[in-house]
């Protein structure tokens, strides 16, 4: 018995993916860099571990309250913080969905094209099968 081969692209035309712009595509650094940071920042992961640090800040400055305290109840230090990480995030997630919008037009040209492709191989189909039908009519 041959073993069959596990193809890469199951269910998928593999032809596709080897010409398709996208995947030709070279990324800088800093491109790659926007898609990790809102891959994590968009995660369940990420909000879980922000969870949990703010949590703690207003644990242990909530415990520190009755003695000594390095941010009081009002936390500005920490709504310092969670502004300059809004501010830096906010940019960072928008440069990913603006790279995002432009594959998917990349995707959508590249679909158009094929589609149209195999609408004249349609066409051509037909028309040669317009002429078989009127060969065999005459015979």
């Amino acid at each position: 018995m041959k073993k069959r081969r596990k193809d890469v692209h199951i269910g998928k035309n593999p032809a596709r993916y080897e010409r398709h712009p996208i995947f030709r595509q070279h990324l800088t650094r800093g491109q790659k860099a926007a898609d990790k940071i809102s891959t994590f920042g968009g995660s369940w992961t990420f909000l879980a571990v922000f969870f949990i640090f703010l949590a703690f800040w207003i644990g242990i400055n909530s415990w520190y309250l009755l003695s000594d305290y390095f941010d009081p109840y009002p936390f500005i230090l920490l709504n310092l913080i969670l502004s300059c990480l809004a501010a830096v995030q906010a940019p960072v997630i928008l440069m990913s969905q603006n790279r995002q919008a432009e594959r998917d037009r990349i995707d959508a040209k590249y679909d158009h094209q094929i589609n149209r492709k195999a609408e004249r191989e349609i066409q051509y189909l037909h028309k040669r099968f317009d002429d078989l039908e009127k060969t065999l009519r005459k015979k």
